[in-house]
Order: C-alpha cells, then sequence, then structure tokens
C-alpha cells in the first residue's frame, strides 16, 4: 500500500515512512492509494467473525506487508485489549463507550496502536536515531499518547497543549510521567499548537537536527485504526436490528468520524454518519452553506472539540471526491452551545440515569436531531468518547452529582504537574533543538 500527500506535491511512500513522516513534506495529509472493498470481510455473516480478527483484516491492507502478521496480528490484540460496551439510551438509540482504555478515553485505540507499529519499525532499523514525537491536544490526545509511548525505547515525546484550556484531570495525564514524556504548555489556544507543529515538520534545519513524526490523527497510524470503534458497535447491533444504523461522532479534528468513513468505503454497513460539534461549527457551517470558513477558537465545556480547523476534513473531502452533494448524503452536521450541552447532560441522567461528560452529551443531541428529521426508523449510535470523571467539575456542577473517580484517575491527582512554558513557534523551536 502506498500513501499519497493529499497536497500532491510530494513523492508517495510506503507505511513505515508515512508513520514516521507524520506530515508530507509538501505539509499534505497522508492518504492511501486505495481503500479496497472488503466484501470478503464484510459479506454475510460477518458479524460472527472474532472481533480482533475483524480488525486485523481491516487493518493489514493499509500496512501493506511492512510488518509481519503474527507481529501485526499482536499488535492489534495489545491494542484492544478492552472492551467497547454498546449501552442503551432511550428508543433506538446506544451510547458506544470508548473510554475503557488505560487513559479513559477513545485515543487510546489510536495511540496504542500507532506506538506499537512505530516501535517495531524502530526496533528493525539499524540506522534509525532517536525520533521524537510531537503531538498537540486539546484535551485527550495529550494522555493517550503519553500513556502509549510511556518507556518506548528509542522515542521521546513533546506534547504542546493549550494553557488553562485542558481539564485538571487531562493536564495531569500529560504532565505527570516524565521518563521520554515532556509537556509543553502552550499560551493560545489548540489551532496555535496544531499549527506549531505542522510548522516544525516543515523546518529543514530543525529536522537536520531531530528528526520528527507526530501522534496526532494526521498521522495514519493514530488515525485509521480508529475505525475498530465502528467496526465494534456494528458487530453488536447487527444481529439485534435490521433497521439502518446512524453513527453521531462528537467531533473536533475530524480524523474518528473519518476513520468510520473508511471502514464503510471497506464495505461496513453504516447508513449515514452526523457531525456534532459545539460552536467551533465549521463543518456544519460548511454542509450547511457550501462555504468553508474557519472563525476564530471559541472556548468551550467541550474543550476537545475547540477545533476551527479540523486538519482531517480535506480527507473526508478525498473520499468524496471533493464533491459537496456526495459529502452531504452521507454526512449531516450539528453545534451545539454549552447551554444546550448542560442541558443535554441532565436529560440523559433525569430521564435515562446516563451519565455523559460534554462530548457525548453534543453527540446524543446530534443523534436525536438526526433521528428525528429522519424519513425510516434508524438505530443511532453516539460515541461517549471519554469517562465523565475526566471533567469532574463540569460534570458535577452540572448534574448537581458525585462522580465516581475510576482507580486509574485517583493516583493522578496528587502528582505533581512538570510542564515547560511557551509563546510560540521559536519557543517551541529553541526547545527542540536544546534537547538534540
Amino acid at each position: 500500500m502506498k500513501y499519497y500527500s493529499l497536497n500532491r506535491k510530494a513523492a508517495d511512500t510506503d507505511f513505515p515512512q508515512a508513520v514516521r513522516e507524520g506530515l508530507a513534506p509538501d505539509r499534505g495529509l497522508y492518504f492511501p492509494e486505495q481503500v479496497p472493498h472488503r466484501s470478503d470481510l464484510f459479506g454475510k455473516d460477518w458479524h460472527k467473525t472474532n472481533f480482533h480478527e475483524l480488525c486485523y483484516q481491516a487493518i493489514k491492507p493499509f500496512v501493506g506487508g511492512t510488518i509481519p502478521d503474527q507481529m501485526l496480528e499482536q499488535i492489534v490484540e495489545e491494542t484492544l485489549n478492552f472492551d467497547f460496551p454498546l449501552v442503551p439510551v432511550g428508543k433506538d438509540s446506544y451510547a458506544l463507550e470508548l473510554f475503557h482504555g488505560p487513559t479513559l478515553a477513545f485515543k487510546d485505540v489510536g495511540a496504542r496502536f500507532m506506538a506499537r507499529c512505530l516501535g517495531y519499525f524502530q526496533q528493525q532499523s539499524a540506522e534509525a536515531k532517536k525520533l521524537t514525537v510531537l503531538v498537540a491536544t486539546s484535551g485527550d490526545t495529550g494522555g493517550a499518547v503519553a500513556n502509549g509511548f510511556y518507556n518506548v525505547p528509542g522515542i521521546e515525546v513533546v506534547i504542546l497543549y493549550p494553557k488553562g484550556k485542558v481539564s485538571e484531570i487531562q493536564e495531569k495525564q500529560l504532565t505527570t510521567l516524565g521518563a521520554n514524556i515532556t509537556a509543553l504548555e502552550v499560551d493560545g489556544v489548540f489551532d496555535d499548537c496544531q499549527d506549531m507543529v505542522k510548522t516544525a515538520f516543515l523546518d529543514d534545519q530543525l529536522l537536520e537536527h531531530c528528526p520528527l513524526t507526530s501522534a496526532n490523527s494526521i498521522n495514519v497510524a493514530r488515525w485509521l485504526p480508529q475505525m475498530f470503534y465502528y467496526i465494534a458497535a456494528t458487530q453488536q447491533l447487527i444481529s439485534q436490528t435490521d433497521q439502518k444504523l446512524v453513527f453521531s461522532v462528537p467531533s473536533g479534528n475530524f480524523g474518528n468520524i473519518c476513520a468510520g468513513m473508511i471502514a464503510v468505503k471497506m464495505g461496513l454497513p453504516i447508513h449515514h454518519f452526523v457531525a456534532s460539534t459545539n460552536v467551533n461549527d465549521t463543518v456544519p457551517r460548511f454542509l450547511l452553506e457550501g462555504v468553508y470558513e474557519p472563525h476564530k477558537t471559541i472556548p468551550t465545556i467541550s474543550n476537545a472539540m475547540d477545533v476551527s480547523s479540523p486538519s482531517n476534513f480535506i480527507r473526508i473531502q478525498e473520499i468524496y471526491d471533493n464533491d459537496l452533494l456526495k459529502i452531504r448524503e452521507h454526512l449531516s452536521g450539528y453545534r451545539y452551545t454549552d447551554e444546550q450541552t448542560r442541558s443535554a447532560m441532565q436529560s440523559l441522567y433525569e430521564k435515562h440515569q446516563y451519565i455523559a461528560d460534554p462530548h457525548g452529551a453534543i453527540g446524543w443531541l446530534g443523534l436525536d436531531a438526526y433521528q428525528q428529521k429522519a424519513e425510516a426508523s434508524t438505530a443511532g449510535v453516539f460515541l461517549e468518547t471519554a469517562h465523565p470523571a475526566k471533567f469532574l467539575d463540569v460534570v458535577e456542577q452540572t448534574l448537581d452529582q458525585k462522580v465516581d473517580i475510576p482507580s486509574e484517575l485517583k493516583g493522578l491527582l496528587s502528582k505533581e504537574k512538570q510542564a515547560h512554558s511557551i509563546q510560540g513557534y521559536d519557543d517551541l523551536k529553541s526547545f527542540l533543538l536544546d534537547r538534540s
């Protein structure tokens, strides 16, 4: 499998090189040269196949033989060593809980898969220099990447996060590990962090002394394994209903929902996607008006979605041949304010005894809006992307209800934060060069 840059000004490359580079030399995102339709995998009675085997077979073409089959199977097994429960919430509506991994967030899957792939490639290369994983986070990516790459030989991790715009627990997850994990606190918003990361990948002077890769969803090894969520939910639902399946995804950088669309292109039977956003609503406005116009990022209580210029939307455009009508056929978009989000959290708790975090609540709102307008009956899934305890202040204040803190998080609260403050790209570059 070859990968090409969506800017189309760089040479094609293979999976290992795409993973190492993160971003193509022309600053474009890598995209697979083909997405195979797997009627052999998603044919009759496919849902009776072992879940891990389904995921292994789904990801295998994208790895393109660059990892031996037995090793790739092991990587998939280790990546997916926790559950993905599908919880009924009202009629024809389900929460897909993606927070049962080590950092209690959906990004554990992509981070664990990428860390294991990159670790393998580093071990196999006798000439491999120490590699720095440079990542921007709006909340959960940082913790998942820190955990996934913790103490991986030959790899340093540097995480940029916006000062004062992540929850306390999220901040502790990415600032307390030490070892090969370093956190940089940026005076700005997530888009500033993401822009700095992209700029670093095009800085030849920096790259000469400090080889870099990214663990954001711009990296194909972080992005593609997110298709596993959709395989998990669809496999569970397909034997329970003959209704069309709709997935509502709390959307920030749009890697998660885009991976689901790749799975559909491969043959997974999902009817429609809903991009549910907060007031950073670039994509819902685009779907409505046909004009892609990012605005200034607005901080919200659903901070992981505070992204006004989502990197992965260009991949969605590529999937649907940059045809707005095709995109609208497969994707709807809705946006919600903090007030609406809190109201949804209260409704979910009062009517269904379900405690949702702010992101999951927005996913539920988008699903409900779509199902009310749908001409035919649908079975809907909204993604619950993080444990409510990761947004403790917001959840407890909104519900006037104590939230149990999982044991995985309790120990973090007493740990001391360790982070370096930076203002802009020059500070980041100096920091990386000093370390190299």
